[in-house]
């Protein structure tokens, strides 16, 4: 069938699109689909309608691909694509919608609080350890973790280097000591926990995507109710925030709470699909090749 890929786009997270595009459109030759590459720029419109194809699969990440939309502008051309709608990505992409939707669901995730970056140069929104984040962005862009003994300052200094310089609104979450956990779902079914064990600082951008900065531990070595917890988790978040085909949850565990420290961070609607990506590394570990997962994602997109 004829496959556009669309990758690229303008977001903090475009090359690592590119990368999962460049992928995913080899797999599709692969498996023998007639596929067009697209790198998303304003006249997206246009050169979807152009390729005409039969189905998209959506490899950016980030705004404007993975926040509804890209996903509005396809339903609109009457195109079909890969991954979530536009109601679930505009909600996934958003942390505190997020919370909305899956604490009342009994999904347990970190309290938090909106706060101005201007606010932060008077005091800490919360006591030390504390995270700061973006509240619509993925890949932990723009994330600061603000402690005593960090050299922001305190309070944080106005010229010290940091989120609150890109973005006037952050939010702020208690820092949770411990393991970083992630679960990937494809279809209806939770793959595998993995932990991610950076060598060096914490698992941010750099660390998700420099090849040697991360170890990946699939299956994560965890107490058999800590897996079993993160697999119900995640799927509870896939299915009450509506996702499609594939998405992946981050979770925070800290071991000395038990299974009340497992907390769900946020649901990435758009996982990325490069070679260091954790949904194709579960989907392997599961015996499903990257060439099986894309033909799976795109056969999800015609259902």
């Amino acid at each position: 069938m004829k496959v556009a890929v669309l990758m690229g786009g303008w977001s903090a997270e475009r090359e690592v699109s590119l990368t999962s595009g460049r992928g995913i459109a080899a797999a599709c030759r692969a498996l023998g689909h007639d596929v067009t590459e697209i790198d998303m720029d304003r006249d997206v419109a246009a050169a979807l309608t152009a390729a005409a194809p039969d189905v998209v699969f959506n490899a950016l990440h980030g705004t404007p691909g993975e926040d509804g939309s890209i996903q509005g502008l396809m339903d609109i051309l009457g195109l079909r694509y890969t991954h979530s709608g536009v109601t679930t990505s505009a909600i996934a992409i958003d942390k505190e919608l997020t919370k909305r939707i899956l604490v009342p669901q009994g999904v347990r995730m970190p309290e938090g609080v909106m706060v101005a970056s201007e606010a932060l140069f008077v005091q800490d929104p919360l006591p030390r350890p504390y995270v700061l984040k973006p509240v619509n962005e993925g890949s932990s862009v723009g994330v600061a973790i603000v402690t005593d003994a960090s050299n922001y300052g305190n309070p944080i200094g106005r010229a010290v280097a940091g989120p609150w310089q890109a973005f006037a609104t952050l939010l702020a979450e208690p820092f949770i000591a411990g393991k970083e956990l992630t679960v990937a779902i494809l279809g209806d079914e939770a793959l595998a926990v993995t932990e991610l064990i950076p060598t060096t600082g914490f698992y941010d951008y750099d660390a998700k995507y420099t090849d040697g900065l991360t170890r990946h531990q699939c299956p994560a070595d965890l107490p058999a109710q800590i897996t079993a917890a993160c697999l119900d988790m995640a799927l509870a978040a896939h299915r009450a925030l509506g996702c499609k085909g594939t998405s992946r949850s981050d979770f925070r565990w800290d071991p000395d709470q038990g299974e009340a420290g497992l907390y769900l961070l946020e649901v990435n609607t758009q996982p990325g699909m490069t070679p260091l990506s954790l949904v194709p590394e579960q989907a392997k570990y599961r015996g499903i090749s990257y060439e099986m997962l894309v033909q799976r994602l795109i056969d999800a997109a015609l259902e």
